[in-house]
């Protein structure tokens, strides 16, 4: 199955350890482009968070953040730097010896100083197993919306293709006409002209004009490119660059056939074509 980069997930987790809220957000990418936004003291986390990404995707922008607070019994006790507050009530005392003017420190203007007021670190043991597993899960279900989605884009591109290769039936099928209508044209000028109809003349004619608007070879390309893009929504997987480049394939050939067109019908299929690939091309650009 194909799948679209445009997805949102969000799963949340509690325990002992604490809480934690993981969200991961996935927009179209040229390439896979990963942003992890993780707290201060869990920054040791961030390439295990990355290779877990990467494992479940392949192309896009990903934004992971991560929300933690720690549990009741984790850091609850605030644990103060005897020595070095003892340190900056001394140092206080001197400084105020020199300045007669000086503000009285108060205690909370001690415990604001860093260092002073020490909270014991995140135990990356107990952590580190439920914030990636809670990761996990969010990639999974990430993965389930982006092939959600994925699966409508395919049923859209699927319609898009049967009804291009409905407009290549009506200009194969008009071909003869064409070719039929070219003649009568030229006899009617040789009529015109009252010159004497040369059955070689006007053989010389046909072949010239079979050649430089026989659109032939540009309808057999087309539903040769219609047919590979059936191909690959049919394989699935990381497909979006080749689609990319067969709606540029498709784009090309269609602008051909529009070139060759001396007929009303050739010019109508010609722009419907067009629409459809454009149509197409947007929504390639959101295929992994």
């Amino acid at each position: 199955m194909i799948q679209s980069m445009t997805a949102f997930a969000r799963v949340q987790g509690q325990g002992k350890w604490g809480s934690a809220v993981c969200e991961v957000r996935s927009i179209n990418h040229r390439y896979l482009e990963i942003s992890v936004r993780l707290p201060e003291s869990l920054h040791e986390l961030e390439m295990l968070t990355r290779e877990r990404i990467r494992h479940h995707i392949k192309r896009g922008k990903i934004e992971f953040y991560l929300r933690y607070q720690p549990g009741d019994h984790i850091g609850s006790e605030i644990v103060i730097n005897e020595a070095l507050a003892a340190q900056l009530c001394h140092a206080t005392q001197k400084i105020s010896n020199f300045i007669s003017d000086t503000a009285s420190v108060n205690a909370m203007d001690i415990l604001q100083w860093p260092g002073v007021v020490q909270i014991p670190e995140v135990d990356f043991e107990i952590l580190e197993d439920e914030i990636l597993e809670l990761l996990e899960d969010a990639l999974k279900k990430l993965v389930e919306v982006r092939a959600r989605e994925g699966e409508e884009l395919k049923n859209i591109f699927l319609q898009r293709v049967e009804a291009m290769r409905e407009e290549l039936k009506k200009v194969r099928k008009h071909i003869p006409v064409i070719l039929s209508e070219q003649r009568e044209r030229l006899m009617s000028r040789f009529k015109d002209l009252k010159m004497e109809l040369d059955v070689t003349r006007l053989e010389q004619e046909m072949i010239l004009f079979t050649q430089k608007f026989d659109v032939t070879e540009e309808i057999d390309r087309l539903e040769t490119h219609i047919t590979e893009v059936g191909r690959i929504l049919k394989q699935g997987g990381v497909v979006g660059r080749r689609l990319d480049f067969l709606m540029q394939e498709l784009n090309r050939e269609a602008n051909t056939l529009g070139a060759k067109s001396i007929n009303v019908e050739t010019t109508r299929v010609s722009v419907e074509l067009k629409v459809l690939i454009e149509q197409m091309r947007e929504q390639v650009q959101n295929v992994e």
